[in-house]
């Protein structure tokens, strides 16, 4: 039972550091606890299935023998110093005569901070904190600079710019992407070329995942640079894919047209809307959200049409630029409604790359000691590495394999004689 000691009233632990707060030692403690028992009971698992293997004499062939050297893990709660079981398993292996080993799955032998402390380290660095302020910044939150040294985090670091490397070379002729999320992320925080920003590129495969295509480091998003990209993952073998979205950049449609000229384009509302708004004086912004949400969340493209015509009659006289914005891209911005319904909250946006990189794209200010090209890529691949596993797929992943196929949907309904109209259309 764990039990708390209350200190002489000053607000300070009883025996204890100052420096650390009563809270967080009952977080590690039970954080520590916790892991124990989980470790005990998976060694008592592995045990147990091997109870009935016996040896000369009638003993047991796999039973416990003590307990490994403790050992400090970094984890989300702060660091847990943690004492794993000792397993002696006497089998052998038939084939090569070698001893088993139990290997604990919970907390391999080399662990010595989770995958959730590795994640924070790319994030950190793309926010400006060099190799060299891990260890006391972490250090300090934490409670244990064990296993942060400036060392440790060069090594990851060039661990990281191996794995990127290997990713931007792979094959892509056997991965399909049906659609894909395309845009530039300047992150100057820790890199001295300010023009220098990161071109992502995020697809949907045919199972309705969404996967990483591509990461490079351009310059300003221009055409040149988005060329080079797509002409490489063509090379790769990667196939046109049906539709691509994203903001108004010039340098990726021009360049989209010239590699894979038969991949329809479709605009970022969240892009979109940010540039009419800027075009808008602030207290014109409630009002035009809410007319331009009713273009983009009409229930079909007749509808959307209706309220992007409404849109122009109320701001159109006074605010010309600002309407110029949605007409001169409206085909694009509604392009959306030709795919499926399930797919369009996906379809408007770039909000994969977005989310990903919303704690660090806002950042302007240019640290001090700033990194170079291919640590701040191998940062940014990292970053987007940890995130592509919590990303959910699309609605309906069923019906991407029709997007792929060239089905014909309209506003967001299958047609499956595509010669006749739909009701919608003859109303």
């Amino acid at each position: 039972m764990l039990t708390v000691v209350p200190g002489d009233g000053s607000g300070r632990e009883a025996g204890k550091d100052n420096s650390r707060s009563l809270i967080d030692e009952i977080v590690r403690e039970g954080a520590r606890r916790m892991l124990a028992e989980a470790l005990a009971a998976e060694v008592d698992a592995y045990i147990a299935a091997f109870a009935a293997e016996r040896g000369e004499g009638g003993r047991r062939l796999v039973v416990r023998n003590g307990y490994h050297q403790s050992r400090e893990v970094l984890t989300s709660a702060g660091a847990v110093e943690v004492t794993v079981p000792r397993v002696n398993d006497k089998r052998t292996d038939p084939a090569t005569g070698e001893r088993k080993r139990f290997s604990s799955a919970i907390l391999p032998p080399w662990c010595r901070k989770t995958p959730k402390i590795t994640e924070v380290l790319p994030l950190l660095y793309l926010h400006g904190l060099s190799s060299g302020d891990f260890v006391p910044a972490l250090g300090q939150f934490l409670g244990s600079a064990a296993g942060l040294s400036a060392a440790v985090i060069t090594r990851l670091t060039e661990t990281w710019r191996a794995e990127q490397r290997t990713f931007a070379a792979r094959d892509l002729s056997g991965v399909d992407y049906a659609c894909l999320w395309a845009d530039g992320i300047h992150v100057n925080i820790r890199l001295e070329e300010h023009k220098l920003c990161l071109l992502v590129m995020i697809g949907v495969r045919a199972d309705g995942r969404k996967e990483l295509i591509a990461l490079a480091d351009g310059y300003r998003e221009s055409a040149e640079s988005w060329a080079d990209l797509l002409r490489d993952c063509a090379r790769r073998g990667m196939r046109a894919p049906v539709l691509a979205v994203g903001d108004g950049a010039l340098g990726f449609w021009s360049a989209l047209r010239e590699v894979f000229p038969q991949t329809r384009e479709g605009r970022c509302w969240f892009h979109k809307t940010a540039n009419v708004l800027a075009a808008l004086p602030k207290s014109a912004h409630p009002g035009a959200k809410k007319a331009l949400a009713e273009i983009w969340n009409a229930e079909d493209k007749p509808h959307a049409l209706a309220a992007a015509k409404a849109f122009e009659a109320a701001y159109g006289a006074k605010f010309p630029q600002a309407v110029a914005k949605i007409t001169s891209d409206l085909g694009q911005l509604l392009v959306f409604y030709d795919y499926p319904a399930d797919h369009w909250v996906h379809l408007r946006t770039t909000n994969p790359i977005e989310s990903t990189f919303a704690t660090v794209r806002h950042r302007t200010k240019v640290t001090k000691g700033p990194g170079s090209r291919a640590a701040g890529l191998a940062m940014a691949f990292k970053l987007i590495e940890s995130a592509q596993d919590r990303w959910r797929a699309v609605n309906a992943p069923h019906l991407v394999a029709l997007v792929r196929a060239g089905a014909t949907f309209i506003n967001g309904k299958l047609v499956e004689r595509p010669g006749e109209k739909t009701q919608s259309e003859a109303a």
